[in-house]
Order: C-alpha cells, then structure tokens, then sequence
C-alpha cells in the first residue's frame, strides 16, 4: 500500500492507553508516561550534549538506543513521527496507488483506491508502473518506490504535483497526479458465497473499532464471521480494545505493565458473544494485532487458525529530543488474559494452516454453526 512502510514501521511500536500527562510539546504520551524511564533520561542526555557540541543530537541518539540493547527502540525525525501518527490516523498523504514488484523487477499496480487521483487519472490494477517523477523505477524496492509517490524526499504535502510513467500492454502515457489526503481503508469486509462475512483488518488505525462494529451488526443473523489478521502489523491498542469489545461482554482483553505498575484492559460489555468466530493469524500479525488474538483465545471465543504470529509483545513509551526528533524505548510488556507473555514467543494458532487457512476457517465454521 502506499503508506505501507510508514504504517509498519509506526504501527508496530503499539500505543496504549494514555494515563499520563503531554509533555513539554503538548504531545499525548503513552500509558505510564508520568514516570519516564532512565533510558530515555540517557537519550535526552546524549542529544543535548552532541547539540551543545555542534554534533547532531539524532544520531547521538541513534547510537544511546543502540547501546541499551532495546530490540525496538528507535530514533525517528520529526517529519517521519509525524508521518506515522498521521498514518494511525487512518490517512496519508499520496495518490492512491498500492503496488508489487514482480519477479523479473518491474512495478505492477495491484490497486487502487477509489475516489484517489490515481482513479481519477484512469491508472487501473494491472499497469506497469515505469517512472516516478522521471525516475525509473524498475528493480526498485517498493519502499523507495512509495517514498517517491509520496515526495518523502521533499515532504511534499497535499496539492503538489507527481508525474507518473506507465504501461498497459504496448502503451505507454505520462500522468501528473496532484497528491491528496487518503483515508487508509485498513478495514475491509466481504461475503463468501455460503455467507460467512470476511473482515480483514488491515491495521489499528483510528476507527478501526467502529468498522468492525459496524461489520458484525450488519453480518446475516447467525452467521459465521472470520477475523483475517494476518499480516496485520498492529496499531492503536484503544482500537483493538474497542474490536475484542465487538465479540466479547466485557471481560479482561489483557494485562500489562509499564515502568512496574500492573495494569489492565477491559472490553465493553455488549458484545456479540454467540455469533461463531474464527481468526486468522501469521507470522506478519503483531503487538496490538496479537494481544486482540490472545484475548479471543484464551477466552474461549474464537478459533484461532494459521501459523505462529510474530511476538511483539512490547510498549514503547515517545521522548521528544532538543532537536524535535522523537526517540521510543520499551517501558513494559503486556500479557494475555490467561497470564500468556507475547514477546518473544508469539501465540500459537489452535490449529496449524498455510495458504488455504480461509478454506480451514470456512469448514471450521460449519462445524460451529449453521452459517445460513
């Protein structure tokens, strides 16, 4: 997807709920913010004395992360902080164009977005994408092919102008795009033919809850639902909370600590807790995304199908540097409901699937209930 590299990078750190007070920029910190780790004391350190020195106070804290042995510890400039709370927002900014590179090197579109200058300047899935900007793009990792569309480079905003190379068979045109601002779409919800409703969630970004709400209500009466998670990267935990409440009545979703202190997370009660449910799981589903999955499992109220998930089961807590970058360190781990530590070890499906994990999750879901 467009903002693809953003949103993993950003979205796999995982946000939980805000307890604590904004810092000095008026920035929401994340839960168990009001008592700041060493760590980020060691890292403020280190860029205020390479700033004093003349020195650059990013990579000053680029090396004090990487000598605290954090695994996901990491400095990001301003712009790309920005970047990735905007993309947890549900938007970006860019044209509407979700690409692959192909075996032999070239960038294929594999969607577009609709209502997005992409569809509006008639790109459909399948063209070649040749150049962006002048640039060719052929053999191109698609992270800097994105980067391009997006003007990362320039930090260009909304309205600025991208021209794109493209093919479609033997033709080959030229298309100047005006970037815009794009809802994520990181909830999207089908039906299969025997009626089972299909909700992939993308990511946690912001309204992610209400969607999946939103899905459920208007599934058949009765039937069956799967969960597809794979792949998804995590996101804001307030909106993975707000999906656990959707199939739960109330109840622990999990557990978690930060810098010592215990705390926990529960689902609203309401929930439908009769319809059957099956989720889907890979090695790609993280944080936010695992600690949704746990909860269903441990409580007994969704099959969990696929392969073990990636184990991230971490908080990182933001520190604002002198120089308006943004350091995050881990304050804590969380758990699942039923004492089960994520980080590391990842959850464990119920039942082990590859690539016809959805035709598993189908026959599954017969056994559960008549999904007519």
């Amino acid at each position: 997807m467009v903002f693809a590299g953003v949103l993993v990078a950003g979205a796999a750190t995982g946000s939980f709920p805000d307890t604590g007070p904004a810092d000095a920029s008026g920035r929401r910190t994340t839960a168990g913010s009001a008592r700041t780790a060493p760590r980020h004391e060691d890292v403020r350190e280190a860029a205020a004395e390479a700033m004093a020195d003349g020195k650059s106070p990013m990579e000053a804290a680029e090396r004090a992360v990487s000598r605290s042995g954090d695994r996901w510890g990491a400095v990001y400039s301003e712009g790309e902080y920005q970047e990735f709370q905007e993309a947890l927002d549900g938007q970006y900014t860019g044209v509407g164009l979700w690409a692959r590179r192909e075996r032999d090197g070239r960038i294929q579109v594999t969607r577009v977005q609709p209502g997005s200058p992409a569809a509006d300047a008639g790109i459909h899935k399948g063209d070649r994408l040749r150049s962006v900007d002048g640039a060719k793009v052929d053999g191109r990792p698609v992270t800097d092919v994105v980067s391009l569309l997006r003007g990362d480079a320039e930090d260009a905003p909304a309205g600025t102008t991208v021209t794109l190379g493209l093919q479609r068979g033997t033709r080959a045109w030229t298309r100047i795009l005006h970037r815009a601002r794009l809802s994520t779409d990181s909830v999207t919800v089908r039906k299969l033919p025997d009626g089972v409703t299909v909700i992939r969630i993308a990511a946690f970004t912001k309204g992610s809850g209400d969607a999946v709400r939103a899905a459920v209500r208007e599934a058949p009466p009765g039937a069956g639902i799967v969960l597809d998670l794979r792949g998804n990267s995590g996101g804001l935990v307030t909106e993975a909370v707000d999906t656990a409440s959707a199939f739960l009545d109330g109840g622990l979703v999990a557990t978690y600590d930060v810098d010592g202190a215990q705390r926990a997370l529960h689902a609203e009660a309401g929930g439908d807790i009769t319809r059957p449910l099956v989720a889907l799981v890979d090695g790609g589903t993280m944080s936010a995304a695992e600690m949704l999955t746990g909860a269903l499992q441990d409580r007994g109220r969704a099959v969990v199908i696929g392969s073990r998930t990636f184990g991230k089961g971490s908080i990182q807590m933001p520190t604002e540097l002198p120089d308006g970058s943004v350091a995050e360190l881990t304050v804590g781990h969380y758990r699942t409901p039923s004492g089960h530590a994520v980080d590391r070890r990842g959850i464990t499906p119920d039942l082990e699937a590859g690539p016809q994990a959805l035709q598993r999750a189908e026959t599954v879901l017969a056994g559960l209930g008549d999904p007519s």
